[in-house]
């Protein structure tokens, strides 16, 4: 079997998790409930660094069950939400009628994007665990580039790729078990373990995960013609990474052993070059 045969092999095992985790997680999520109550989810950090998007076309990529999708059409943004889980897009689109928001939601994988989409939009959004499930980051960046009008914006928050090679083997004390940089294959997790917003559940599927480093993303933009205008670092996470982990909030969690030394999550945005910039090529 080829690489890509492979790679394409893992994805669609993947996409039987993610169905499985779908209707898991329209239970488990507090996002969902704090929806149906009119209530903010999105973080006030994203809110700030992204800014007005009112009026404004945004593509949120691998939406999941829609829940941040849904929080920027309140927001006023014309939204589209993209994943390649069905039953992900299908959980979504209920919660989208049941709130009576406008919102579309399309199935397909981000790298099959193009045959079904291709307009442009203002903003590019992705947040919160997703780059593990990309099998190839220059195909990711150059996809927001070409998704993106000129002077749109691509925006992300996610959990810093230092915890990919972390793990807590004793309470309270982390160690390197896994690697850092970007490896060909991805890393196999069996099924049986537990689901990362109900560890009562158990996950029926093995995940197959890529590993990225901090330049490896940055560097995927930049050779799209992505011009990077903040990358942020801070000292909380969006779910328990790790048992020792503790919440104020039950939605953000610290490690108190380590606060200040271990990055927990990134934020970044870059921009598309403007029609104007583009036109001028050195000689």
């Amino acid at each position: 079997m080829s690489t890509q045969d492979k790679h394409r092999s893992a994805e669609e095992s993947n996409r039987g998790l993610w169905n499985e985790m779908a209707r898991v997680h329209m239970g488990a999520y507090p996002e969902v409930d704090l929806l149906r109550q009119g209530r903010e989810i999105l973080d006030e950090i994203e809110l700030r660094e992204i800014g007005d998007v009112r009026g404004k076309r945004l593509l949120h990529l691998q939406c999941h069950i829609g829940t941040d999708t849904l929080a920027w059409a309140r927001h006023g943004a014309i939204v589209t939400g993209v994943d390649f889980s069905p039953v992900a897009i299908a959980c979504a689109e209920r919660l989208r009628d049941e709130l009576g928001l406008e919102a579309r939601f399309v199935e397909t994988s981000v790298y099959d994007l193009r045959t079904v989409l291709s307009e442009r939009f203002d903003i590019v959004y992705t947040s919160r665990g997703v780059l593990c499930w990309l099998r190839d980051l220059d195909a990711w960046g150059q996809l927001i580039a070409d998704f993106l009008v000129p002077d749109g914006v691509f925006y992300m928050m996610e959990s810093h790729p230092i915890l990919n090679a972390l793990e807590e083997e004793s309470p309270g004390v982390l160690s390197f078990v896994y690697p850092y940089f970007h490896l060909p294959e991805p890393m196999r997790f069996e099924a049986g373990g537990p689901d990362y917003a109900d560890p009562d559940h158990r996950l029926g599927h093995p995940s197959h995960e890529w590993v990225w480093g901090t330049g490896e993303i940055l560097s995927a933009l930049m050779r799209a013609g992505m011009q990077l205008e903040l990358y942020n670092e801070y000292d909380r996470l969006f779910f328990r990474r790790y048992p020792s982990m503790t919440s104020e909030d039950g939605r953000w969690y610290r490690l108190p052993q380590y606060g200040g030394m271990v990055p927990l999550m990134f934020t970044l945005r870059a921009r598309k070059a403007g029609a104007a910039e583009r036109s001028v090529r050195p000689r």
